[in-house]
C-alpha cells in the first residue's frame, strides 16, 4: 500500500466516488467516527493479494512444524495409507 488516508466514516455516503477512486490508486484509506479510527478499507485486488499472502503464510508455517516435527526423535511417523484407511473405517462406522 502507498499511502494512507484518513476519511472519517460520512465519506463513504457523501464522497463515495472520491472513495473508490483512492481505493483503486491501491491506497487504503482508514474510516474514523468521531475521530477515532474504526476500520480500514482497501480494494478488492488488495483484498486478494492480502488473503493469498495469509493462505501462503499458513502453508509455510505448516510446512516449517512439520519439518520440525519429523526432525524430532520422540514423533511418530504414520504411512499415508494408513491414514487413509483409518479415515475410511470412521466413515464407514458412521454409516456415511
Amino acid at each position: 500500500m502507498l499511502h494512507a488516508n484518513v476519511r472519517p466514516s460520512r465519506d463513504l455516503r457523501n464522497n463515495y466516488a472520491d472513495v473508490v477512486k483512492t481505493l483503486k490508486q491501491h491506497d487504503h484509506i482508514i474510516i474514523t467516527n468521531n475521530g477515532v479510527g474504526e476500520s480500514v478499507l482497501i480494494s478488492i485486488d488488495d483484498y486478494a493479494k492480502y488473503e493469498e499472502y495469509l493462505h501462503r503464510r499458513f502453508i509455510y508455517e505448516e510446512l516449517q512444524r512439520s519439518k520440525n516435527d519429523a526432525a524430532d526423535h520422540n514423533t511418530e511417523l504414520i504411512d499415508a495409507a494408513d491414514i487413509f484407511k483409518n479415515l475410511e473405517q470412521r466413515i464407514e462406522a458412521r454409516g456415511l
